[in-house]
């Protein structure tokens, strides 16, 4: 799943984005480009034995080692490895609107059509191959379960009107429906994974 359509879909999604919040999608910062670009660029998918944001984290220093001398300026380098540590937690602060919209693009996967997030399922499941079915399945239920905890205490899935607007209806949807298909056991290992 972490690979080159993943990156499409988060820069489909961020000019998706910026026709309302951004008035363009010419208007979508560089540093937003070049963080959505580097965001999963290093995807280990360890579990067991990892600690959950090292790859956010690998992939935020391979962009400032990257970008440092590259024509990039320095506040710009900092920025952009910012937003991708972002993505480990998918939690922006409230006044983060770079970090919204970056976030909002890393999770519109949530909100496809059912037949393609059934694909996105199959590919994630694919990412973590190397995972036991069990531990595999625990992860995801954690994760799938969280996000719908966060939909019940009153949250959304979207930080932002715009991504409300377009997707979150049918992200709760497509996560209600994959922690409920394998009935009182939740999420069925063979078809899922643990992350986003």
């Amino acid at each position: 799943y972490h690979d080159v359509r993943h990156l499409a879909q988060c820069l489909g999604a961020l000019d998706e984005l910026a026709l309302d919040d951004l008035k363009a999608p010419d208007d979508v910062p560089r540093v937003l480009r070049l963080a959505a670009w580097f965001h999963d660029v290093v995807y280990e998918g360890v579990l067991s034995e990892g600690v959950a944001g090292e790859d956010e984290e690998a992939s935020a220093r391979l962009a400032e080692e990257l970008l440092t001398g590259a024509g990039v300026a320095p506040g710009e380098v900092a920025e952009v490895a910012r937003l991708v540590r972002v993505t480990a937690a998918h939690d922006p602060a409230p006044d983060d609107a770079a970090g919204a919209l970056l976030v909002d693009a890393d999770l519109s996967v949530l909100a496809l059509p059912r037949a393609r997030y059934h694909v996105y399922l199959r590919d994630v499941r694919l990412d973590y191959a190397h995972v036991p079915d069990a531990a595999f399945t625990a992860g995801r239920r954690a994760v799938v379960a969280g996000w719908l905890a966060r939909v019940a205490a009153g949250a959304t899935l979207y930080r932002t009107a715009t991504g409300r607007r377009l997707w979150e209806d049918a992200a709760r949807r497509n996560l209600a429906e994959e922690l409920a298909r394998a009935g009182p056991g939740g999420v069925d290992a063979a078809t899922v994974g643990p992350c986003d």
